[in-house]
């Protein structure tokens, strides 16, 4: 812990801890008024409901010609699944997709999210001009609606939607397939909330790239440049204490101890983005009180959470301007790669646990044939996750010279952990 974090939390003990949160930007004469949150509106003593989203949503979408709100899906419940647009449409824009609240019962950075479609709406100031003219941003503000109104982990049916990126079996992650498919993000920034386990597991925020191993080398490094350079800097600044998610560590040296969470599962969105060629990062912000004035004011440790996450999101926002190029030309090349690569798949291992030999497709088929039943099952699934499929009769053939080379065997491979259907494997075209 350093020692302006360490004094910080001493002075808070004693008094009541007063924490930032951003508050709606002032307006030029004649231009309409921003805006407020519920969550602000009450200084935190309770979350934004789903109609005051859906108000908020649609007075921005009515007057800012710069944002527009489209519906993307509906839960099962009937709620709509929502997608913002802000910002700059050229060519030479990153896209950045915040997705928020995939776990309905981590509300903090939907309340991040729900004040940074106002701010980045409305601002007029000159970093948030430059921020718009520089990146598109996308933003889910509530991933999982029906989890968030029931405040439950899964959705409506008890399915933890971040576990759901590659069967797509929920209206959730659907919806989601769709928007990575058709935007192809060069960032998506997936916002959590975690509970510590002091003294091994407990910083105001934790976050991790994506560890799959079939992430492009490329991808990968400016998932971690986003972590390391931008992401924890900028909350470490603002007094926000940051670590590696699932990793345990020694509260005196600082060495790791143990791996809690965080491998390299494709399923999980983190790391579907990297498989689909985005840098990626999860965040997780701390749950827990971390005062006794926290303890005793929940709406001060409410406060606090969100705060943590806005702070993140600013190194977010740097890094998309300021590495714009470079991400730009990391995505595009990881995107190209699989129309030449002959190399290794791999279905299982991580970035700090090497691959098993059985985890390994060594030497890849040329492609998967798929018999007309098995094509109807998955078809709708393929789709989706943007897979380029050639029909052969009422089958179709699944071919890896393609953009998504490492996620066709993940998706049809029987020996994939989390495979859609056993096609059969061609070796030679």
């Amino acid at each position: 812990m350093s020692s302006r974090l360490r004094a910080a939390l001493v002075a808070a003990t004693a008094t009541a801890l007063v924490v930032p949160v951003l508050t709606a930007p002032a307006r030029a004469a004649g231009t309409p008024s921003p805006p407020r949150t519920g969550f602000e509106r009450t200084h935190g003593e309770r979350w934004t409901t789903q109609p005051e989203e859906q108000q908020l949503l649609a007075t921005v979408d009515r007057q800012n010609d710069r944002t527009s709100v489209e519906r993307i899906g509906t839960t099962d419940q009937g709620r709509p699944l929502q997608l913002v647009s802000i910002g700059s449409g050229h060519r030479t824009a990153a896209t950045v997709l915040l997705v928020c609240s995939q776990h309905g019962n981590e509300p903090s950075g939907r309340e991040a999210c729900l004040s940074t479609i106002r701010d980045l709406s409305y601002g007029q100031d000159e970093r948030t001009r430059s921020l718009r003219s520089h990146t598109r941003f996308l933003v889910i503000p509530t991933a999982n609606p029906d989890g968030r109104a029931a405040d439950t982990r899964g959705n409506s049916d008890g399915v933890d939607v971040n576990r759901d990126h590659i069967a797509l079996e929920t209206a959730e992650a659907r919806a989601m397939a769709a928007v990575m498919r058709d935007h192809r993000p060069d960032v998506i920034y997936d916002l959590h909330e975690y509970g510590a386990t002091p003294p091994y597991y407990d910083k105001d925020l934790f976050d991790l790239w994506p560890r799959n191993l079939n992430t492009h080398d490329k991808v990968h490094t400016e998932s971690e440049l986003l972590s390391g350079d931008h992401v924890r800097p900028a909350a470490e600044g603002d007094g926000h204490s940051t670590g590696t998610y699932g990793i345990w560590t020694d509260p005196a040296t600082g060495d790791p101890l143990k791996q809690t969470a965080g491998d390299g599962q494709e399923r999980i969105l983190r790391n579907a983005s990297g498989v689909k060629h985005s840098a990626g990062l999860l965040i997780e912000s701390r749950v827990d009180p971390l005062t006794d004035a926290e303890k005793e004011d929940e709406a001060l440790n409410n406060r606090r959470r969100v705060a943590s996450q806005q702070s993140a999101l600013q190194g977010l926002f740097t890094y998309a301007k300021d590495r714009a190029g470079p991400l730009r030309s990391a995505t595009a090349e990881a995107r190209r790669a699989g129309y030449a690569d002959r190399g290794p798949v791999y279905l299982g291992g991580a970035d700090n646990e090497p691959a098993e030999p059985s985890e390994i497709i060594a030497d890849p088929p040329c492609g998967y044939a798929l018999e007309p039943a098995q094509y109807a099952d998955v078809r709708d699934e393929l789709a989706l996750h943007g897979v380029t499929v050639r029909r052969d009769g009422a089958g179709a053939f699944v071919p890896l010279r393609q953009s998504m080379r490492a996620l066709v065997p993940l998706l049809l491979d029987e020996r994939a952990t989390y495979h859609l259907t056993n096609a059969r494997p061609v070796p030679d075209c």
